[in-house]
């Protein structure tokens, strides 16, 4: 029911609101936000950097804490993920309007996976590979709200924030 409420919130913002924004060269962005994963709610932020019209390259940082029952014991876990991505931004090639911004793209990171001594369960840090297809829009020429779905890394359920162009 709160993911209702957030969205058509969300929704409602962007019905009323107009913006003239797209994506251009040397604009960075802040992303800021939450995610969802089966192991607990991520929070997350970014930096995307435009190299062209069409081309992002960005570094994210993520936290989240989880707890877990594992035989008789229940254990308490956090991961802390950091991870780079490149996202092509279809906008130009769709004819998208300007306020919406159309991507797809991978990223790599590194998870550290932080569990008790005691917990002999199979959670480990390590790499991983991933890729995300996702949107924004800019209910103002700086500011607009993001949604992405990926797979194959610790936002494998997706996430939803703001972001900001700096």
């Amino acid at each position: 029911m709160k993911h209702f409420i957030l969205g058509a919130t969300l929704l409602f913002i962007c019905s009323i609101s107009s913006a003239q924004s797209y994506l251009q060269n040397e604009v960075d962005q802040i992303n800021v936000g939450f995610g969802f994963s089966s192991w607990g709610l991520p929070v997350y932020i970014g930096y995307d950097h435009g190299v062209n019209n069409d081309v992002t390259f960005g570094l994210e940082a993520s936290f989240r804490s989880y707890s877990e029952n594992y035989g008789d014991f229940k254990y308490n876990h956090s991961i802390i993920g950091f991870s780079g991505n490149g996202n092509y931004h279809f906008n130009r090639l769709l004819e998208i309007p300007s306020d919406f911004d159309f991507y797809a793209g991978l990223n790599l990171g590194f998870y550290v996976w932080s569990s008790p001594n005691s917990y002999n369960g199979k959670n480990s840090s390590g790499l991983s590979l991933g890729a995300q297809v996702g949107g924004r829009y800019f209910f103002s020429p700086k500011a607009g709200i993001n949604l992405e779905i990926g797979g194959g890394n610790a936002f494998s359920g997706g996430k939803i924030g703001l972001t900001i162009k700096i």
